[in-house]
């Protein structure tokens, strides 16, 4: 086996520049920036992963476009199988199922049989791809979160292939693909447009990152969990600045950390903002593969190839970095984060002042619901359920509250869903599932769930109550995201919490609480219980975890991941190199290579909305339960779904009649131009309010270009490339923007739509009441005209192959033309 020499790489050169480095000597591509790399080094990359790695509600409109291509290669006369992926791509069904049925012991199966039930026509579709493209590899719903799957088994951290030996560098369609940096494996989300582009051998295209070195001190206090260092972390660097840049973690209490809590934290990399979240090679590392169970032979080759490459972790190596940033691990302290964002870390003892801040005069929480009241606590997500010491916690923190007599409140739907079925097996070998089970917490299914919003609806005469008095309330969750409007419809306060924190707020069914000195319940004893009569020590985590978690537990799980169960098998999936498209309403041909480009200037736009800072995706293009009162809703059932079947917007991104309707169709979308109005609504032509779909199909009409206006941070949170594909089909030409988050401009210019990056400290005052003028000049800028006033802005086609993907109007176009000159079939 061969390996590419790093012999000329610097000695001083960062770990993530070094795997770039041996990735762009290995592909040809331009590489003296990273050979003679300094601190401040500016230049462009191209990189080529070793792998692609999809979700099942990114992963179908993947497939849907490849589709597509095969159609129109079709129609020019050519091979259809011209289009087919060229690197290895796994795609992990985990973004469908649904919490609806919760706290019984059969909620498992029936959350199964209703995912199934809605989900079937697209999982024939997805099985049609696994059987037509040749590198495609399909994980069947069920198996777990695709991220903990990666962790625990899929990942290569060194590949094999072609006769030689390389890293394991893993893009992913999932902005948490980053959660494999703590295993030593480069990786970070991109949109599915340059996900397919990287299937179909495109490079991905970007500016030299700069690197940021994080040294960690100290030790954890005993008390903390990974998710309090997370939330910490997630705090500080938000704060430092680190959007666009590689965080590389180092320092002495590095060797202290277990993957499992690296792990946590390099899954919320896009929370702090940035492109990957590295943690090297080391002993800790090697301990993990053969905890899950790799096999020695391949555990000695990636001990021998780290050490040969420079990537293992010498801690007398001086790596140089563009920044520092300094944590001690023993300043950490209990925490949560919320209400809206995950930045937003409150410790425990300030949480209850932060959340009453939060309510409004009314009823609170006592006896029944009211301000305040914790309606959703759900233990979910793979940045936590992938840590066994925080699993085993709450196991044990739920035994403590059972034997004192505890039980959740009524108005708490309270669900379980870990990424991986590892986790049940050592739960149920401690003997600790029964006791969540009496909490409320059974298992709900094996996906992401709640953390994505597939919350399900909220307890019924709960949601009644919530509604008729326009109440308040929370929900409580071990994820990574908070966004508004994107946990549940209903709720509006969002908290981010460790598991065990999880079960506690469950218990106390309030927000509005001190759970350091007021206690949680009354025990069967008449006495008080507090959280720390509660709180495990952690000598009895580790001897739960030291009996039950064995490498045989991981080698049951995984022993046939692909393979699927009966469900799975027994789908009838069409055959054929193109798909038979029909009148589905979740699956139609996408539109986008009848489109001609349209690059250049734009006179007379008009704004379509006038956001403020951080719009994420969620609020451009949602993914949870689609409203029957909302505009796709209405379409749906004029289509003649029923209203209990209209699925959720994540589930219908194979179908853009839907997505385009549902775009910025966020409950919580405060849309300037809409003047107090909350949701997806703005003015149209005619001045008058009314959607924003309606209002965009107006303008199409009188012939008039449309824009976004925005402040910072446009485009954050998920990868989701239906945030550009939805603005994109409404007409938006442009994103006039404060600073935009990394891989939502990607996929703006993916989709033919130019980010324009005002001036540090302008563009506030641009109202977008007015026309808005846009000439683009040759110098790399752009001045916008409005209502007498003129801004300048940077175009932000950062490469020379954005450039060229904007000028065919996309990157799909761009491929379509690549992919046609090839011979006629």
């Amino acid at each position: 086996m061969k390996l590419q020499s790093l012999n000329e790489a610097p000695a001083h050169l960062p770990r993530t520049l070094r795997i770039l480095l041996e990735n762009a000597l290995r592909h040809g591509t331009a590489s003296d920036v990273l050979r003679n790399w300094e601190p401040g080094a500016t230049g462009e990359l191209e990189v080529f992963p070793s792998r692609v790695f999809l979700h099942d509600t990114n992963g179908v409109p993947v497939l849907a476009d490849l589709a597509a291509m095969r159609d129109a290669m079709v129609a020019l006369g050519k091979d259809p199988a011209l289009v087919d992926p060229l690197v290895p791509a796994e795609l992990v069904v985990d973004h469908s199922v649904i919490a609806d049925v919760f706290g019984r012991p059969d909620a498992l199966q029936r959350n199964v049989e209703l995912e199934y039930a809605r989900n079937a026509e697209r999982y024939r579709f997805l099985r049609w791809g696994q059987r037509t493209f040749r590198q495609l590899k399909v994980v069947p719903p069920g198996s777990g979160i695709m991220h903990q799957l990666n962790l625990e088994h899929l990942a290569r951290v060194v590949e094999e292939r072609g006769g030689w030996v390389f890293p394991d560098l893993c893009l992913g369609t999932d902005s948490h693909t980053t959660m494999v940096n703590g295993l030593g494996v480069l990786g970070w989300g991109i949109g599915g447009i340059e996900a397919e582009a990287a299937m179909l051998g495109q490079p991905v295209s970007m500016l030299l990152p700069p690197v940021v070195g994080v040294r960690l001190s100290g030790a954890l206090p005993v008390g903390t969990t990974a998710t309090d260092l997370v939330l910490t972390i997630t705090e500080t660097l938000r704060a430092h600045g680190v959007v666009g840049k590689l965080v590389e973690f180092g320092g002495p209490a590095l060797a202290t950390l277990p993957v499992p809590d690296r792990a946590t934290i390099a899954n919320m990399s896009p929370e702090f903002g940035s492109t990957a979240a590295y943690f090297p090679i080391d002993d800790r590392t090697l301990d993990y593969l053969r905890f899950t169970g790799r096999p020695p032979a391949k555990v000695a080759l990636i001990e021998t190839y780290a050490r040969s490459q420079g990537l293992w972790h010498d801690p007398t190596t001086e790596l140089r970095y563009d920044e520092y940033v300094e944590l001690d691990l023993g300043a950490v302290v209990p925490s949560i984060a919320g209400p809206r964002r995950p930045q937003q870390r409150v410790t425990l003892t300030a949480a209850k002042q932060a959340a009453e801040s939060e309510l409004p005069t009314g009823p609170r929480t006592a006896d029944l619901p009211g301000h305040g009241a914790v309606v959703v606590a759900a233990i979910t997500s793979c940045t936590n359920t992938s840590n066994p010491s925080v699993m085993v916690a709450a196991g044990l923190l739920a035994r403590n509250a059972v034997e004192r007599g505890l039980t959740s409140r009524p108005w708490v739907k309270t669900t379980l869903s870990p990424g991986s079925r590892v986790v049940m097996d050592y739960l149920g070998a401690a003997g600790l599932t029964a006791y969540l089970d009496k909490l409320g917490f059974h298992l709900a299914g094996f996906g992401c769930m709640t953390c994505i919003g597939a919350s399900g609806a909220l307890i019924d005469e709960v949601g009644e109550v919530v509604r008729a008095q326009d109440l308040t309330v929370a929900a409580v969750l071990s994820g990574n995201r908070n966004f508004e409007g994107r946990i549940q419809s209903d709720v509006r306060l969002n908290y981010l919490a460790s598991p065990p924190l999880v079960i506690a707020y469950a218990l106390a069914g309030r927000m509005d609480i001190d759970l350091l000195t007021e206690p949680l319940g009354t025990g069967s004893d008449g006495r008080p219980v507090y959280l720390a009569d509660l709180w495990p020590q952690p000598g009895d985590i580790e001897a739960v975890i030291g009996s039950t978690l064995t490498p045989e537990l991981f080698d049951h799980t995984y022993d046939d991941l692909f393979a699927g169960d009966a469900r799975w098998q027994d789908l009838d999936a069409p055959d054929g190199e193109t798909y038979a498209w029909d009148e589905s309403t979740y699956l139609q041909p996408p539109p986008y290579f009848g489109q001609p480009a349209r690059p250049g200037d734009l006179i007379g736009a008009r704004a379509l909305v006038r956001l403020g800072d951080s719009v994420t995706t969620d609020h451009v293009s949602p993914a949870g339960a689609i409203p029957p009162e909302s505009v796709a809703g209405r379409y749906l059932i004029n289509q003649g779904v029923p209203r209990g079947q209209l699925n959720t917007y994540a589930s219908r991104r194979g179908n853009h009649l839907v997505m385009m309707r549902g775009t910025f169709a966020n409950v919580r979308l405060r849309n300037q131009l809409a003047h107090g109005a909350e949701g997806g609504v703005t003015r149209g032509p005619d001045g008058v309010l009314t959607s924003i779909y309606a209002a965009a199909d107006a303008y199409r009409a009188a012939g008039v270009p449309l824009v976004v206006v925005a402040g910072k941070e446009y485009g954050t949170g998920s990868s989701r490339d239906w945030a550009a594909k939805g603005p994109a089909l409404l007409d938006v030409r442009a994103v006039l923007a404060q600073s935009f988050e990394r891989i939502h401009r990607s996929n703006l210019v993916g989709l033919g739509i130019l980010p324009l990056e005002f001036l540090p400290g302008e563009g506030g005052d641009l109202t977008g009441e007015a026309p808005i003028d846009i000439r683009l000049g040759d110098d790399g800028f752009a001045t916008a005209s409005s209502a007498g006033k003129s801004y300048r802005l940077r175009i932000r086609l950062d490469t020379p192959r954005e450039h060229d993907y904007y000028q065919h109007g996309g990157v799909l176009p761009y491929l379509l033309h690549h992919l046609s000159e090839g011979p006629p079939k």
